[in-house]
């Protein structure tokens, strides 16, 4: 019964969803970090490389790890603020119609723009006031001109699957992600829900419910979950190991997850 009324519910997003593109996939992540330098070094332990970096007064005010040619983590100083995630960014290819659908939803989007990095950029705000951002890749820009550099052959992995987001009122969130934004319910539990992307790129998010203790994750694809548990082991990490996956700790204490996509 469960598995048809995930079904319907599908078809029914996939419906709504006709009228308009879908997203790409997740294009960044971003992250206060109570020092750039540390984390950047913890990320290029997991074999990922700086591509770029914006400074002023010869500070880095933000720096851009890459995964791969589609996906980043950005690392921001956290300065007087509290270390953490900051947003999460979607990829469109279009972003002009995908505004458009938006204002239709009454999600008041932002008008699309030309952001620092030579990018088009819009945001939506969520229920409880989250920067959500959509970016399009444009010729010239850092992002497009990095293509196919900077792609590290120790990387522990090269996809990046999704990012786990905590929330103070998680039926609110469900809600919005779902009528709102078209995202597709793939597992749901106590302990939070897990929503797929519409489109074809088979990233998500896990919202689950915020508590004291709650910290931001990222997941990520691996082939061989034992093999990523040894490699990381060999550069120096503490790892966990759970029935589905391995994870390690940021020096921010973001959850950084290695499973395989079939058992998410």
């Amino acid at each position: 019964m469960m598995k048809r009324i995930v079904g319907i519910g599908i078809f029914l997003a996939t419906l709504s969803w006709a009228q308009s593109p879908a997203l790409s996939g997740i294009a960044h992540v971003a992250f206060r970090v109570a020092d750039v330098a540390v984390a950047r070094a913890f990320y290029q332990k997991l074999g990922f490389e700086q591509a770029f970096e914006m400074t002023r007064d010869g500070q880095t005010t933000e720096a851009f790890i890459k995964l791969n040619d589609l996906q980043f983590i950005e690392l921001y100083p956290r300065n007087a603020q509290p270390s953490g995630l900051m947003h999460v960014c979607y990829l469109s290819t279009d972003l002009e119609p995908l505004n458009a659908e938006y204002t239709k939803r009454e999600l008041k989007p932002t008008p699309v723009r030309k952001a620092g990095a030579g990018n088009m950029l819009m945001v939506v705000r969520g229920p409880e006031n989250q920067t959500l951002e959509y970016t399009q890749y444009m010729p010239g820009s850092m992002h497009f001109e990095d293509h196919g550099k900077h792609l590290g052959e120790n990387r522990i992995s090269q996809h990046l699957l999704g990012a786990t987001l905590a929330v103070k009122d998680l039926p609110a969130a469900r809600a919005f992600y779902v009528d709102k934004l078209a995202f597709v319910p793939r597992e749901e539990g106590p302990g939070g829900i897990t929503l797929r992307l519409p489109g074809g790129s088979g990233e998500e998010v896990k919202l689950e419910p915020a508590a004291d203790d709650s910290k931001p994750g990222l997941f990520f694809e691996v082939a061989d979950i034992q093999r990523a548990a040894t490699d990381l082991k060999s550069r120096g990490l503490t790892v966990k190991t759970t029935p589905t996956g391995v994870s390690v700790t940021d020096p921010d204490g973001a959850i950084i997850v290695f499973a395989r996509a079939s058992a998410r």
